[in-house]
Order: structure tokens, then C-alpha cells, then sequence
């Protein structure tokens, strides 16, 4: 049997952690993973692609301070995880995913769970959704060596933005900006580990469960 036990430590706001206690993680990771699926850890999803460990997870929702009238932009949908939390704090939420395959089973899996405010689309991370902009929070699921300029002018002002950055490895920062008129304010939280944001689509790709990185801090 699953344990739904998760570690979430610091995190304290009850919005959130509601949110993490609804939404079944073990529904988001394949089958033989499964047993694992509250375990405080990455797991693999294929694709070279990651699900977020629950408390990584659950602190960069809470720095993100959303309200339920909030319209949300996430890059990197992987398997639709934080994309379902999301969607029980905000209006709206837009998640891009560059890996065909994980966009449509991502799509396929949130409808079947009933999380019609959340609209999934195969595209560029690194260009945003200009479309439904400006957004009130945007999010990064994988790690920018720079945060694109295209996430920045879709930010509403006022609005947060929080991401990984730095360079593939062991040497990047989760870093939480707020946009203030055409100026940002910039935190720095902690030491993490992401995949990399890469540019572009990608084409068909060969199943695997090899993966290169996790985010735990």
C-alpha cells in the first residue's frame, strides 16, 4: 500500500499543504515508482524527465503566495504533478512541456483527474505563453542558466516568478523575483538541483528511465 506521508518541513501555509495532501502523487508516476511515490526524492518519469520531490514541490508553490483568482504559468509540465497543485490555489494555470509524449499524457491524466483549469501545451518554455500573458505567478520546473526575457515581460507587475538557475549540475539557485513597475527584487532560497530548460520542441522520443538530475536541496 502507498504511504502518503510526505516531508514537508518549513512549509506552513494550510492552503498548501491542503493542496499537496489532495492531489495523489503516486497517480503521476509510473507504475513501478509507484511505492515510492511519497517519498521525499525525485523519481524518474521517463524522457530523461523528473517528478519534483513533494517538499521542493511545495515550497516554491508557497513562495509564489497565489490566490484563487491568480493566473499561473509553469514551464515543464513533466507528468502534470505541480501542475494539479496549482490548479487548487489559482484561476488558471498554463503549463507548456517541450517532450510531446509527456504533454499529451500529462493532458490525458489531469482532465481524467478532473483539473479543468489547467491547460496544457506542447511548446518552448523559453518563449512563454504570450497568448493568455500577463501572468500573476510564473514557475520553472527545470533550470535556466538566465531567466528567459520572454518569462519576464509576461510577468504582471506585482506578479512573482520563481526558478532554478544557473548551469546543469551541482551549482544552481532557487531564486524568487517579484516584478515592481519595470524593476525586479530578487531572493535567493537555497542550493538546488533541475534538468535543464532547453529550447525548442522535441521529436519522437525512445522510452527511458535514465535521468540526469533531481531537485532536492
Amino acid at each position: 500500500m502507498t504511504q502518503r506521508k510526505m516531508d514537508l518541513r518549513e512549509v506552513s501555509d494550510p492552503h498548501v499543504l491542503r493542496a499537496m495532501e489532495a492531489v495523489q502523487r503516486h497517480l503521476f508516476v509510473p507504475e513501478e515508482y509507484q511505492a515510492d511515490a511519497y517519498a521525499d526524492h525525485p523519481l524518474p518519469i521517463g524522457y530523461d524527465q523528473t517528478i519534483s520531490q513533494p517538499y521542493m514541490v511545495a515550497l516554491m508553490t508557497e513562495l509564489l503566495e497565489l490566490k484563487e483568482t491568480d493566473k499561473v504559468l509553469e514551464i515543464g509540465t513533466g507528468s502534470g504533478y505541480q501542475a494539479a497543485i496549482l490548479s487548487l490555489l489559482a484561476g488558471e494555470v498554463y503549463t507548456l512541456e517541450r517532450i510531446p509524449e509527456l504533454a499529451e499524457a500529462a493532458r490525458q491524466r489531469l482532465e481524467e483527474l478532473g483539473y479543468a483549469n489547467v491547460h496544457v501545451h506542447l511548446g518552448d518554455g523559453y518563449n512563454g505563453w504570450p497568448e493568455h500573458a500577463p501572468y500573476d505567478a510564473i514557475i520553472l520546473t527545470c533550470a535556466a542558466e538566465d531567466i528567459p526575457p520572454p518569462l519576464l515581460d509576461q510577468l504582471k507587475d506585482g506578479g512573482r516568478l520563481i526558478a532554478p538557475v544557473g548551469a546543469s549540475g551541482w551549482s544552481q539557485s532557487l531564486v524568487l523575483l517579484r516584478k515592481e513597475g519595470p524593476k525586479f527584487t530578487r531572493r535567493e532560497i537555497a542550493g538546488v538541483v533541475f534538468v535543464p530548460l532547453r529550447r525548442g520542441t522535441a521529436g519522437a522520443h525512445r522510452h527511458t528511465d535514465e535521468w540526469g538530475g533531481g531537485n532536492e536541496l
